[in-house]
């Protein structure tokens, strides 16, 4: 079938829509259109062996106890329905259409008729029926043939995204939630298979593969449709986790349909909910929603984070809680093979934001270290933008494994397919863009060189580490208190002090100079012992003044001025991690100690002279700037040649301003 054919097919099927209006609201459709749909493929699909089933059925009613695998069986499916019903017969008695629908519904076996419940289809029955329209609905679905001869699972699958896409506008959804780009996905399973192409095509191959968040299966299906082309005797056993029901009930559906297990497919919210807890596949494979907010599972997340730590999922940290990317990769982490099991392969799309997103020392920046310093980031892949339906953001491929091919250990490549796409003739929502079957190959190419060029950047992990160190300046001060009346006039103040301000200076004008604050807040305190503490340091310090002196604490060392501190990031010095190492300690190490020294001796001193390092409030960072490593610059025009364009466009400007005249 080809794409118009789809979008023919998704046309007749949206037609309904017509009959609807005034009745629903255009948000409402889907609620309609897609349970039906759903419905409209089982019946199709059941035809070929309805009598068989029929018969069989009514031969060993009541004569075993499980009948279900029997009839299974005869279907030729994981499903079956024993009702006389189908969507012709629906259409003989049109006073009994609603009272026949749910009796057919009901003759579904149980894992067929999880997924109608899921549409709370029953609802829409109700009120189709009160409508006088459900005899017409019904009637129009009954007109399309979607039998597995005219519309293949794979086309199916093509089918339901197209119809979601539609109500996704009518709605002012994001249809990006619910499916992604075919030629997005074949890229990303290229990426994700192109280490085991050699294993994958041994006879008998059976492998796993899980996204958890799954949607409509897109993703699944393409890996299982690539897996089979590659080796038709291979198997690929998926797995998936979807958070809404409805878009849940369509990828239950479509597996059901192409013989996988539909028990893989989970209803829930991945984080709170595992569907598949305590499970590991070959592969994993997400395009979770951008920068997904986690507030309603934050108690749930955090108290799994502290009392599992790295037993758990969410040990490495935290991310804000306006984006639970990390936490979507953290989570396929945690249903990574162990390496002596075969390890694992990871492909996820990311916005920019997990690139570099968070300080050194936050969340985001400890779950990046996390992973680097395992060594399990193999590549990062920038798309072009305007990719997806629902946005038109810069987007990257993320791939991580924990069995990395010896010439990538201790490496990550970066490459940059920024260029590589083709203009739409007509865009899709805010899809303007897509990648060609040529450009796919190119990616997919460039990324199994593994050689650099203008494309492609190669990096050992700690280039993508720093140190953030705070470098201090010595504080130059003294607390003079003559000048109080002064100050008061010249910097804010308390009014409590305006109140007393003539009191306050003759109690304090005759103090001399004091060295430091402390010394000043106990001579305002012996001169003014009815002060609240709170009150003798707000004086102290509005009678701070710069001066040459540098102050110094107890000790006799100086104190920093608050004012002129500043950080600086110091390149990761090139030594083995162990991640299971406090980093504390490592910071302790000479190679860290000296690559801050050596930084500081020649980046800070030349200019600040008097600088040092304050070592106990330095942390690790680690982001990816993937876009500066691709950076090139273009020098300005010459002034000349900017300067003769502007004449020219004055000279036109007068020309079409003399027609205007005349």
């Amino acid at each position: 079938m080809s794409s118009e054919t789809i979008k023919n097919h998704a046309a007749f099927i949206w037609s309904v829509a017509d009959l609807l209006r005034g009745d629903y609201k255009q948000s409402e459709y889907g609620r309609v259109i897609m349970p039906l749909t759903v419905l409209r493929r089982l019946d199709c699909v059941l035809e070929p062996t309805k009598s068989q089933v029929l018969d069989r059925y009514s031969k060993l009613k009541g004569s075993i106890d499980n009948i279900d695998p029997v009839l299974e069986t005869v279907s030729g499916e994981q499903f079956f329905n024993t009702s006389p019903l189908d969507f012709r017969k629906l259409l003989d008695d049109p006073g009994q259409i609603a009272g026949n629908l749910r009796a057919y519904i009901a003759g579904f076996s149980a894992s067929a008729r999880d997924i109608i419940e899921k549409f709370d289809f029953d609802t829409q029955i109700t009120k189709l029926d009160r409508a006088n329209l459900l005899y017409l609905v019904v009637s129009k679905f009954a007109e399309i043939d979607l039998h597995p001869e005219q519309v293949s699972n794979l086309e199916m699958g093509y089918l339901y995204e197209e119809l979601i896409r539609r109500f996704s506008e009518l709605s002012n959804e994001t249809a990006g939630e619910h499916f992604t780009p075919r030629e997005v996905i074949r890229l990303m399973v290229n990426l994700l298979f192109i280490e085991d192409n050699d294993v994958l095509t041994k006879p008998g191959t059976v492998r796993t593969i899980f996204d958890p968040a799954c949607g409509t299966g897109g993703m699944l299906s393409v890996a299982e449709d690539y897996l089979r082309q590659l080796n038709p005797g291979a198997r690929l056993e998926v797995f998936g986790q979807e958070l809404n029901e409805e878009t849940y009930a369509i990828c239950r559906s479509d597996m059901m349909l192409k013989g996988q297990d539909a028990s893989h497919i989970t209803v829930g919210n991945s984080f709170s909910e595992d569907g598949h807890a305590g499970r590991t596949f070959d592969y994993c494979l997400a395009n979770p929603p951008f920068g997904v907010e986690w507030k309603k599972v934050q108690d749930v997340v955090k108290n799994e984070a502290d009392k599992l730590g790295f037993r758990g999922r969410f040990g490495a940290g935290l991310p804000r809680i306006n984006d639970g990317s990390f936490l979507f990769l953290q989570h396929m982490i945690s249903k990574m093979k162990p390496v002596e099991d075969g390890g694992s392969r990871i492909a996820i799309v990311f916005n920019g934001s997990p690139l570099f997103t968070g300080a050194a020392g936050s969340g985001e920046s400890e779950i990046r270290r996390w992973i680097i310093e395992n060594d399990w980031l193999e590549a990062v892949v920038a798309l072009p933008d305007q990719m997806f339906y629902n946005t038109g953001i810069s987007t990257y491929f993320w791939i991580v494994t924990n069995r990395k091919s010896p010439e990538r250990r201790g490496k990550v490549q970066l490459v940059d397919g920024r260029e590589m796409f083709s203009k739409m003739r007509k865009s899709l929502g805010e899809k303007r863009k897509e990648i060609s079957d040529t450009q796919i190959e190119d990616i997919t190419r460039l990324y199994a060189e593994f050689t650099e060029g203008d494309h492609v950047k190669i990096f050992p992990n700690e280039a993508f580490g720093y140190l953030r160190i705070t470098v201090e300046r010595p504080l130059r001060a003294v607390w003079r208190p003559s000048g109080f009346m002064t100050l008061l006039s010249e910097q804010p103040a308390d009014d409590w002090m305006w109140e007393h301000e003539h009191r306050i200076d003759a109690a304090i004008s005759h103090l001399p100079d004091q060295p430091n604050q402390k010394k000043a807040e106990a001579a305002i305190k012996k001169a003014l012992p009815d002060l609240a503490a709170k009150q003798v340091k707000a004086l102290a310090a509005l009678i701070r003044i710069p001066d040459d002196a540098i102050v110094t604490d107890a000790k006799g060392n100086p104190e920093p001025d608050s004012d002129l501190r500043d950080n600086e990031n110091v390149p990761l010095p090139a030594t083995p991690v162990n991640w299971e190492a406090d980093a504390t300690d490592r910071l302790e190490t000479i190679e860290y100690r000296t690559a801050i020294d050596d930084y500081v001796t020649a980046e800070v001193h030349p200019y600040v002279p008097d600088a040092w390092v304050e070592h106990d409030k330095t942390k690790i960072g680690y982001e990816i700037p993937l876009t500066r490593h691709f950076y090139t610059y273009v020098p300005p025009r010459p002034l000349a040649e900017i300067d003769a364009e502007i004449k020219q466009l004055e000279t036109e400007i007068q020309e079409l301003l003399r027609g205007v005249a005349e």
